[in-house]
């Protein structure tokens, strides 16, 4: 079967002119139509943002079935975190703690799906700090959480999100690639599907990574006018097809 993901930092629908404007994300995952969707900075309850619940407001406009959130940092009202958002079942969801030391409280949300056919994909939510060290610490303690390690290998796994790893270490220099995921551009093969800043994109912040029963995939940047007035990155979208595992 063939899947198409979405992984976007929307910024909390607050967009380079400053102004929140959900409708703006909302119509970029309209085009797009991704059977399943990754948000960073995603606002329950904060002023900036109406106090809203970001992630049942896209949920309820974008008719997802299935979607769970997980709070990564406390405002004084409210809070923000990572959501994701699915056409299928999500049977069993995680909370990573990727907090380091004094650093700003940061998170992976772990979603199990169960797909037709009795296929399991396995998806890993995050937004990685801005220290190099933090990110390799954070991306270390993920692979080698209990939640990780009790995966069947024949099964289907993804790493999206928001990594802000400008230098595209990770992959080589965090075990990501030892740990026996794929990448679209870290093997050299490809040019960096660069997504941040929005307007004039410098940096590839945004990545899926992917190992098993995942096939043909094509990784590309969303180029709607829409979208990079939305948020100050681009939405990343993957699509695969889903073989036996």
């Amino acid at each position: 079967m063939q899947l198409r993901l979405m992984t976007w930092n929307i910024h909390r629908c607050i967009g380079l002119d400053r102004r929140f404007d959900p409708d703006r994300v909302i119509e970029t995952l309209r085009h797009h139509q991704p059977d399943i969707l990754l948000l960073q900075e995603v606002d329950r309850g904060v002023p900036r943002s109406k106090k809203l619940y970001l992630d049942h407001l896209i949920a309820d406009a974008m008719d997802y079935p299935f979607h769970t959130w997980s709070e990564a940092h406390v405002l004084k009202q409210g809070s923000y975190g990572n959501a994701t958002f699915s056409k299928f079942p999500i049977v069993k969801r995680r909370v990573l703690d990727l907090k380091q030391g004094r650093r700003k409280n940061r998170n992976c949300l772990y979603t199990r799906l169960q797909l037709p056919h009795r296929a399991n994909l396995h998806l890993f939510n995050w937004h990685l700090g801005l220290s190099a060290k933090e990110r390799a610490k954070q991306v270390g303690r993920v692979l080698s959480s209990n939640t990780m390690r009790d995966l069947p290998k024949r099964h289907a796994v993804i790493l999206g999100g928001d990594t802000n790893d400008w230098r595209n270490l990770l992959f080589h220099g965090a075990g990501v690639k030892a740990a026996g995921f794929d990448a679209w551009s870290e093997h050299g093969r490809r040019k960096p599907l660069r997504t941040f800043p929005s307007p004039n994109p410098v940096g590839a912040l945004d990545k899926f990574f992917w190992r098993g029963a995942l096939h043909e995939e094509n990784i590309h940047v969303s180029r709607l006018k829409v979208a990079r007035a939305a948020s100050d990155h681009l939405p990343l979208l993957a699509e695969f097809r889903l073989g036996k595992g």
